[in-house]
C-alpha cells in the first residue's frame, strides 16, 4: 500500500479522530499537523511574538494571513518526515487564498494518491451548520466560525483532494473503514 494517507478538511471535520482510527486499523503511525506545525514554522522564521503583535493590531484575520506561508512550508516538511503514516492536516493547511501558495502546495500534494477531504455533507450550508454545532462545544469565538465557513466554501480543499468522504451520521470507525476500502481498491 502506498502511504502517506492524508486527511484534509475544515475545523471539526473529524480528521484527527478518523486519522487515529485509520492508523490503528492499518498498524501505521499517525501524525496530526496541529501537534507539529509550530516546530516547522519556526524553521523558516515564525515568531510567536510577531504572531501576537499581528493579532493585537490586525485581529484574527491578520494572524491567519501571517500563518499562510508557514502552513505551506509545513505541508512540505510533514510529508518529508512522515512518509509512512496517516497525516491529518490542520484546517488551514489545505486552503490558500494566494494563488502562488496554492500552486506550491498543489505541486507538493500532486503525487499523493490517498488524499481525502472529510466533510459532513455535499451540501455546503448543511456542512457549515453541522460544523458550527461541533465548534460551539469548544469555542464561542466568532472569528473561528467565520474562518471555518471560509474553509468549507473555499475551492482549495476540493481542488486538492483526490476523494471526498461525506461523514454525516457516520461513526469514525465507519469512515475509517470507508477510507481503507478505497485504498485497498488501488
Amino acid at each position: 500500500m502506498q502511504t502517506p494517507i492524508i486527511l484534509i478538511g475544515p475545523i471539526c471535520a473529524g480528521k484527527t479522530t478518523v486519522g487515529e482510527k485509520v492508523a490503528q486499523k492499518l498498524s501505521i503511525p499517525q501524525c496530526s499537523m496541529d501537534e507539529v506545525r509550530f516546530s516547522y514554522y519556526e524553521e523558516i522564521g515564525f515568531s510567536k511574538e510577531t504572531q501576537q503583535d499581528i493579532r493585537e493590531k490586525q485581529g484574527f484575520q491578520g494572524m491567519y494571513a501571517y500563518w499562510k506561508p508557514f502552513e505551506a512550508y509545513a505541508v512540505k516538511r510533514i510529508l518529508e518526515d512522515y512518509k509512512h503514516a496517516v497525516i491529518d492536516f490542520g484546517a488551514g493547511h489545505s486552503v490558500y487564498e494566494d494563488m502562488g501558495l496554492f500552486q506550491q502546495v498543489e505541486k507538493i500534494l500532486k503525487p499523493y494518491q490517498f488524499l481525502f477531504l472529510l466533510l459532513p455533507s455535499a451540501d455546503k450550508e448543511e456542512s457549515i451548520q453541522i460544523l458550527h454545532q461541533r465548534l460551539q462545544q469548544i469555542t464561542d469565538d466568532e472569528d473561528v466560525f467565520k474562518l471555518n465557513k471560509h474553509f468549507v466554501t473555499h475551492p482549495s480543499n476540493e481542488l486538492l483532494a483526490k476523494q471526498t468522504i461525506y461523514t454525516k451520521e457516520k461513526s469514525a470507525d465507519t469512515i475509517a473503514k470507508e477510507i481503507i476500502s478505497s485504498i485497498s481498491k488501488e
